[in-house]
């Protein structure tokens, strides 16, 4: 989603005043519902900066990444709500109705997300919350990927942004197969976003195959983004820029393989890198 903006565009020393397209940013109010005995409770958990659209699969994939919730079935609905706000009258707040209310923990929801932004761990209201709660490593015999398809990734996934294109300012994650097909992208202005709306849509869409899938990443790989790769058990995340030193680390406690600085005819393995086929 989109706007039109006026711009003054500087060039080889001349200005004029131009019509740009700009990525739109908005806040999205995450509010989970649950049946407390006979009373419905309505709670706020996070407030996160997204680009508008996908809604639903963006509060899926953030709620199963942060393991608000363990499966996808214990949402019973997703509701957009209230009034709408703003320059481009969107309902920013989403009630999602959860069926089993038993195995959510109220309080520790409320002390690990305040208010969350697009920026991921920034949000969370303590370090104590980082703590990964997967316990089973990713085996490590899966999935095979060729380096001709690592090289061609993050190519496919730019021509593929549809935003992107007419804009320059959004971050994408694409699902790939290991022979190069894109089985699904999504954008949005926090590449923390885009990851959880994939997570999202293709969890809800039974589109995830780990054996035979990796991830692409259109900017820098940190912390957050391989702790939520991890929750859907991912075998390889690659970008085409830098990971920070706990990526690295979490990546290898995990056995995840992580590529960085990915282009036409380079990269930078980090962790596991029995995944990746160098030899034709």
């Amino acid at each position: 989603m989109n706007s039109i903006y006026k711009v003054i565009k500087f060039k080889s020393n001349n200005s004029k005043e131009i019509d740009d397209q700009i990525s739109i940013e908005e806040p999205l109010e995450i509010i989970i519902k649950y049946k407390n005995k006979d009373n419905w409770i309505e709670n706020p958990i996070s407030i996160t900066m997204r680009t508008p659209g996908d809604d639903k699969d963006l509060v899926r994939g953030f709620l199963f990444n942060e393991r608000v919730i363990e499966k996808l079935e214990y949402i019973e609905k997703i509701e957009e709500t209230g009034s709408p706000v703003g320059q481009y009258k969107l309902k920013n707040k989403v009630v999602v109705t959860i069926n089993n209310s038993e195995n959510i923990d109220i309080d520790k929801i409320k002390r690990n997300f305040l208010t969350n932004s697009s920026c991921g761990v920034c949000g969370k209201t303590s370090l104590d919350s980082l703590e990964i709660i997967k316990k089973d490593k990713i085996k490590k015999s899966i999935p095979k990927i060729p380096k001709d398809i690592i090289l061609k990734a993050p190519d496919v996934l730019r021509k593929n942004q549809s935003e992107f294109i007419k804009t320059g300012g959004i971050h994408a994650s694409g699902l790939f197969k290991n022979n190069g097909d894109i089985v699904a992208i999504k954008e949005d202005v926090g590449r923390h976003n885009a990851l959880d709306k994939l997570i999202g849509f293709v969890l809800n869409k039974k589109l995830l195959d780990t054996s035979s899938q990796f991830l692409a990443c259109s900017g820098r790989l940190n912390f957050d983004l391989v702790q939520k790769a991890l929750m859907s058990n991912i075998g390889i995340i690659i970008g085409v820029g830098a990971p920070t030193s706990l990526a690295i680390d979490l990546a290898n406690k995990f056995d995840m393989t992580l590529v960085g600085f990915v282009k036409e005819s380079s990269f930078n393995i980090y962790s596991n890198k029995e995944r990746i086929v160098i030899k034709s």
